[in-house]
């Protein structure tokens, strides 16, 4: 890893195994890794969602806040008596901004075809 300053946008993350890892997106080396301190979750299926200065990991139901910067622990809620499973994780400013780039591009589709035509 070289001595630049690592954003969250030149970071690759994966989860499997329970953990979660940073990848630096240039080089693939290790920025940092995370596995939770609750027991019993070494084998479980990491689902993930990057959420602006977040993000949400799940295994088994139980979900976690992370800093995508250094990979902190920022609060975890276990959901207690609501079950295990396949989790999903959705936040409506990840839609917002999903839309807004979905508009961005067929604006820019729009205008080229314009400029094109």
């Amino acid at each position: 890893m070289t001595n630049r300053t690592i954003t969250t946008n030149d970071l690759l993350f994966v989860g499997f195994n329970g953990r979660v890892i940073a990848l630096d997106r240039a080089d693939g080396s290790v920025v940092w890794k995370w596995k939770p301190s609750q027991k019993g979750m070494g084998n479980g299926l990491v689902t993930m969602l990057p959420d602006g200065d977040r993000l949400f990991a799940t295994i088994m139901g139980y979900t976690w806040a992370l800093d995508p910067v250094d990979g902190r622990e920022l609060w975890y809620q276990p959901l207690k008596g609501e079950g295990q499973g396949i989790p999903t994780l959705a936040t409506m400013s990840a839609a917002a901004d999903a839309s807004r780039l979905a508009a961005a591009a067929a604006a820019l589709s729009a205008a080229h075809v314009a400029v094109h035509h």
